[in-house]
């Protein structure tokens, strides 16, 4: 595996509007930044505003050393607002942003014939042209050995739909999903309930799926192949700070262990390791330790 092709973060870039100000949001970046960490090529592509939220994101992104091809649009950059009721967050992902309205520009055609990974989501697909550019950078980087595809479905509210999970799983090999997630999908596409190993080896044989990944919070993470290999990693005990941006450190560290040329157990443990990690920070982009 060439290590200096890029790893791609693709998908939606925003701002949380929390009580207590903004915070940089969205997977793609959290993502490419903790692969970056690991010392591989993360790169977070997506579309931002010509206004100052969306110079901030680009701001925040350098001042992680972070790679990044951030469009700039004739749109509003993307927030997302939160406001407590009753002491719970309400939010609110304000439509028709910057990353609803992503180009496949011949840069981004660039980065796609010059990476070996890309995670992408459902979020940053409720558009149809932001969808659309999704499958074209996907169909760009072709199929192969070494070549990782993954679907992190990270759904949000409503914006998902059969459809767009059914072609997301179709244009990917690695697949990632959380326990309450797959309860969303198991009607869906009449996977068994209650039996996680059954719905997670059906959904590799209906899409012809390499890896499906399954994690259960506290209750540990599974790795499911098509070659019928299993992995379990229990969830370390920590004292957790924050819990923002674990799910994509884990996935992250994964597949950088897969690149890395480690096994499925060894890039699992080390995925639990980092997640376990960043729980213990503020933040979802925490330094490594050295």
């Amino acid at each position: 595996m060439n290590k200096n092709k890029f790893i791609v973060g693709l998908g939606e870039a925003l701002w949380d509007m929390l009580p207590t100000g903004k915070k940089l949001g969205g997977a793609p970046a959290n993502f490419a930044y903790h692969v970056s960490q690991q010392g591989l090529k993360g790169i977070a592509v997506s579309a931002v505003g010509s206004d100052a939220l969306g110079y901030g994101i680009i701001d925040a992104l350098k001042e992680n050393n972070l790679d990044f091809y951030m469009q700039s649009v004739a749109y509003p950059t993307g927030v997302v607002n939160v406001e407590l009721i009753d002491g719970k967050p309400d939010y609110h992902i304000v439509e028709d942003v910057a990353w609803d309205n992503i180009e496949f520009t011949p840069h981004m055609e660039y980065i796609a014939r010059n990476a070996c990974a890309v995670c992408f989501g459902s979020l940053a697909q409720r558009s149809p042209k932001s969808r659309h550019t999704v499958r074209r950078f996907i169909e760009t980087m072709g199929v192969g050995d070494g070549i990782y595809r993954v679907f992190d479905i990270n759904l949000r509210q409503h914006f998902y739909s059969r459809d767009v999970i059914e072609e997301s799983l179709r244009l990917s090999n690695v697949f990632k999903i959380n326990d309450d997630e797959i309860k969303i999908i198991t009607p869906m596409f009449e996977l068994t309930e209650g039996d996680y190993e059954a719905s997670c080896r059906k959904l590799i044989a209906m899409f012809d799926l390499d890896i499906v990944i399954l994690t259960c919070g506290e209750k540990g993470s599974f790795i499911f192949t098509n070659d019928g290999e299993t992995s379990f990693q229990s969830t370390p005990k920590v004292d957790a700070i924050d819990t923002v941006g674990a799910g994509d450190s884990f996935t992250a560290t994964f597949i950088c262990g897969l690149i890395n040329g480690k096994g499925i157990v060894a890039a699992h443990k080390a995925a639990t390791e980092v997640a376990a990690y960043v729980c213990t920070c503020h933040g979802a982009m925490p330094e490594y330790k050295k």
